[in-house]
């Protein structure tokens, strides 16, 4: 044997690519995806439209700042998602294309990967929970994919979405996490600079961030091709930042729980690629509520007339809250926010009217004691006169004082001097105020249930939250049940993947350890509200 062959036999393998669909002209000298060269070669364009970039005159004029949104609602999925499946499904091969391709998703990934199969002649499985909306499942049925309802949760459909892969061969499309992926959403960032007016002006670009392929993406592009001032910020809500989280700590975080009104960016946890990718390039995030998520939306309403879900509106919403948090009202900025998606479930309209005002800070909640006399309700409308009156509820419980749940638009811009006004006012007529607009607690159950209090005896009350699907109330009130008597309760549906119920169960002092261990094996998320000012003054006595 000779030198060579001994040198040549002692080296190690090769190592595996972390990237093994990407040819090596498509990686850089680092080894890392070249994404410019993915986005301006991506072949999304064989299915997708331009999507147009519209400047928002009244939104504008009201943050004092320059506003655009880019309209991928208007894909013929309603989303931006379409991008990234097709470009990563448009690269199989024969073989690959033959055999088919899988996925679990029950939104607008699904539609993105049935169309795409559609056009590309590919058949596609697509994995769902078996208490996915029906509208949903028809929808992806009517785009020629097979859907496959399997169990209760998204984890056991993940499970069931893995075994089929594996057991027929099928190729996994994954929603965010792959470089084609990544580039697909990137065309995205491509097509903003294209449109915008002076593209090397432009201040910032908004995207939602659920997994991070869209951020990542257009981080990719802008960050390369813009210009340096032109910074790249991602939105998530308050209840699912796992980006924010994943950022702060150095590596990729897991959330226990995610809140899931924004379902479209409702994930646990950020891909692997996108997060690499955001680490380097993503300027900065902004997290926002739900409110302010139904806020957005309205603006995107009265902007263009279409109704966004309530990811589509998240780009808007941390936009807004952008500016406020810099004090940038006012400042002519130039800023573009990514409307990702309108697939928006109908029985959510009421729950997105009703808050709008709230997360706008254009309406202000209030709980109001006065004194039971004739001639305090006129005066108490007085003092919020000329405000419009939006709620007003009000039921005889004590002979001395009265208790008013009420709200009021706001009329100026400052919501907070304003609503200071207010109170003060109350004060000296001695009327006696606080401000509740942000107790979620009031917001949901307590405004419904006005009616007069019960003084209930060892009365503990309690917030609890379950997945919302077919027979999820029976259930938890099957779980609830116990010893312990329930003596208060309200659920109202709200259109979203998440039931909430206030309850009131009544609990013995000497039994309290035993019904805190009742509670950790109910396992429903929960948050006790016995202390709650808002069921003091109107639940109980």
């Amino acid at each position: 044997m000779t030198v060579s062959t001994l040198e040549y036999s002692s080296k190690a393998p090769e190592p595996v690519s972390p990237y093994p669909r990407l040819s090596a002209y498509h990686l850089l000298p680092s080894k890392t995806p070249d994404y410019l060269r993915l986005i301006l070669t991506s072949k999304v364009y064989e299915i997708v439209k331009e999507t147009p970039l519209v400047y928002c005159p009244n939104l504008s004029a009201r943050l004092g700042n320059q506003v655009w949104l880019k309209r991928e609602d208007l894909q013929e999925v309603f989303s931006f998602k379409i991008r990234g499946a097709y470009n990563f499904m448009a690269s199989l091969n024969e073989d690959e294309r033959w055999k088919g391709v899988v996925t679990c998703s029950a939104g607008n990934h699904a539609q993105g990967v049935a169309l795409s199969g559609s056009k590309l002649g590919i058949p596609c499985t697509i994995v769902m929970p078996r208490g996915t909306p029906s509208i949903k499942v028809r929808n992806v049925s009517r785009l020629g994919a097979k859907v496959v309802l399997y169990g209760q949760d998204f984890d056991e459909a993940k499970a069931e979405c893995a075994r089929l892969a594996a057991a027929h061969g099928l190729i996994f499309v994954p929603p965010y996490d792959d470089p084609l992926v990544v580039a697909g959403q990137g065309t995205i960032g491509m097509e903003i600079l294209k449109q915008i007016p002076d593209p090397e002006t432009l201040d910032g670009v908004f995207a939602a961030v659920g997994g991070g392929g869209l951020v990542a993406g257009i981080c990719e592009y802008v960050k390369r091709i813009g210009a340096p001032t032109t910074k790249v910020i991602g939105a998530e809500t308050v209840d699912g930042d796992a980006m924010a989280r994943s950022l702060e700590k150095g590596q990729r975080v897991t959330l226990d729980e995610v809140g899931p009104f924004s379902d479209g960016t409702a994930v646990k946890i950020v891909g692997a690629e996108p997060f690499r990718i955001c680490q380097g390039l993503l300027d900065d995030i902004v997290k926002v509520d739900n409110d302010e998520l139904c806020a957005a939306i309205k603006d995107i309403f009265e902007e263009t007339r279409s109704i966004t879900e309530p990811a589509g509106s998240l780009a808007l919403a941390g936009l807004k809250r952008y500016i406020v948090e810099n004090n940038l009202v006012g400042a002519q900025r130039r800023f573009v926010a990514v409307v990702s998606g309108a697939n928006m479930n109908f029985d959510r309209l009421r729950f997105v009217a009703e808050r709008a005002e709230l997360g706008e800070g254009r309406e202000a909640l209030l709980s109001v004691e006065i004194p039971e006399t004739p001639g305090a309700f006129i005066l108490l409308h007085n003092i919020i006169h000329p405000r419009a009156t939006t709620e007003f509820i009000y039921r005889y419980s004590n002979p001395e004082r009265a208790q008013i749940f009420l709200s009021f638009r706001i009329e100026t811009k400052s919501r907070t001097k304003e609503v200071a006004d207010v109170l003060a006012e109350l004060e000296r007529q001695n009327m006696h105020g606080f401000d509740i607009s942000d107790d979620e607690m009031a917001k949901t159950h307590a405004r419904y249930m006005i009616g007069g209090c019960q003084n209930v005896p060892n009365e503990r009350l309690f917030r609890f939250e379950f997945p919302e699907r077919p027979g999820a109330l029976r259930k938890f009130l099957l779980g609830l049940h116990s010893g312990w008597n329930i003596s208060l309760f309200h659920y109202r549906n709200h259109g979203a993947d998440l039931g909430k119920v206030l309850a009131g169960i009544q609990v013995p002092p000497d039994e309290a350890d035993a019904f805190s261990a009742f509670l950790s094996k109910l396992k429903y998320p929960y948050v006790e509200e016995t202390d709650n000012e808002v069921y003091k003054r109107y639940l109980r006595c």
